[in-house]
């Protein structure tokens, strides 16, 4: 059954009056252009969290329902995953944490998205819900807003967490961090200008908040299997969600719809998916790779419904230690499965996950309760938001997203890639304005033909 929280649990609806005579004037007057983006400082001990999401698809609703400490139940249908049902039983929500504002491209996504709250007994009211591009910069402009969560597109990730960063806000970011070398440059500008303001960033590399992973890796770094010989890193599994084109939709929005299948949008399987297993090798490594050489294609992509993107990759990594990373990923289905990473020591192997297994002695698995990483990287945050000492997994984030856009662009090319040369990059993917117009997209990119520059 679903519970809803006594009127002490309930966020700022009861403030109505104060948001209509306050936070929706300065909204609309920085949308505007009169005001610059206000400043907050970040949350003391007893102080609310209060959070703005930005991307209020399945993986923004998601995520925000993860940070309130909602169980929930998570279906994957066709169209996108999205919480279908608050689950089961007793449902438990912080009351010192808040939600207050919604931001989209889209109406039909806030409207889905509060629709879910309001399961919780959580209403958002529609001066708080703000639609169109420009939506996230109405949303950094409410003051009582501490703590963003951005779930957009990958594409819009960048400029978004600089603006974040800029109006004084806590941000929970997404993975991956961008879809090109500029973005990524970007993601870095914004890493180190929230530590200068005491900002925390944590990211949706959830396996970094798992504690089978850090009791492993700590191990690792330990000496559990002396040096690192090499590395192997997979994510293959089947197709993920497509949206087919509808009647009336443009081409900007079929292709905001259905963005996992565009380049410019989504950055590929390799840097949208494959990132979580690039970024537990770069932990171990506790570097990121300086050169890659890669292949892949699109074998089993039918028809323009899935874009332009490869449904499969094999990169070879090198670290500047000369040790390697072989990595696979591919979204085919009927395929066998394999998402997993793996060291190779002088004097052992492990997944680096939940077992070290040495070439002398006993086994060592770990076997402690595991919590759930995604409401974990949440609560971390607001943890370390509150003891002063806010996170900032921006730079580790950026990282492994360049390592997966080093790996993309050395298969579309069929050239090795070096990592200044992707991390300099000159190109930008993606249009030069957002409108819902016109926006024809490339054709799959050719090995020998595609360059980058």
């Amino acid at each position: 059954m679903n519970q809803t929280t006594p009127d002490t649990t309930r966020p700022i609806v009861s403030r109505r009056g104060f948001l209509k005579q306050s936070s929706l004037a300065m909204a609309g007057a920085a949308a505007a252009g009169q005001l610059p983006f206000l400043i907050t400082t970040h949350a003391a001990p007893d102080d609310p969290i209060r959070i703005g999401l930005i991307g209020c698809g399945g993986r923004g609703t998601g995520a925000v329902l993860d940070a309130l400490g909602a169980a929930t139940k998570v279906v994957y249908p066709q169209a996108g995953y999205h919480t279908e049902d608050v689950a089961q039983g007793t449902t438990v929500l912080h009351k010192d944490i808040q939600v207050i504002a919604l931001a989209d491209v889209f109406k039909d996504r806030i409207d889905r998205c509060r629709q879910q709250l309001r399961l919780l007994d959580i209403n958002i009211p529609s001066e708080m819900s703000f639609v169109g591009f420009d939506a996230y910069k109405q949303l950094l402009a409410v003051p009582e807003i501490n703590y963003v969560i951005l779930a957009t597109p990958p594409h819009f990730r960048p400029a978004q967490l600089l603006a974040a960063v800029e109006a004084g806000k806590h941000v929970f970011l997404e993975k991956p961090a961008a879809v090109d070398g500029p973005g990524v440059r970007m993601v870095l500008k914004a890493g180190e200008l929230a530590k200068q303001k005491g900002l925390g960033i944590a990211a949706g590399t959830q396996r970094r908040h798992m504690r089978g992973y850090h009791e492993t890796i700590k191990r690792l770094h330990d000496g559990a299997i002396g040096e690192i010989l090499s590395c192997r890193a997979y994510w293959n599994g089947g197709v993920i969600w497509v949206i087919e084109r509808q009647p009336g939709w443009s081409d900007m929005e079929w292709q905001l719809r259905n963005w996992n299948y565009f380049t410019w949008l989504g950055g590929d399987h390799i840097v949208e998916q494959h990132v979580h297993n690039l970024d537990i090798i770069n932990w171990v490594m506790k570097d990121h790779p300086i050169k890659a050489y890669g292949m892949g294609g699109r074998q089993a992509r039918p028809n323009k419904n899935y874009g332009h993107i490869y449904d499969h990759f094999a990169v070879e990594f090198e670290y500047a230690n000369g040790v390697r990373m072989i990595s696979q990923c591919r979204q085919m289905n009927g395929c066998e499965g394999r998402v997993e990473e793996a060291v190779v020591g002088t004097k052992g192997v492990s997944n680096c996950a939940t077992w070290i297994r040495p070439k002398e002695g006993s086994v060592w698995r770990f076997r402690d309760k595991e919590v759930n990483a995604y409401q974990q990287e949440h609560q971390n945050l607001i943890a370390s938001i509150r003891a002063g000492q806010p996170l900032n997994e921006a730079k580790n984030l950026a990282e492994s997203t360049l390592t997966g856009i080093m790996g993309r662009e050395s298969a579309y090319s069929g050239q090795s890639v070096e990592w200044d040369q992707a991390l300099n990059s000159k190109t930008r993917l993606g249009p030069e304005k957002y409108d819902m117009g016109e926006l024809p997209f490339p054709e799959v990119p050719m090995p020998g033909v595609h360059k980058l520059v």
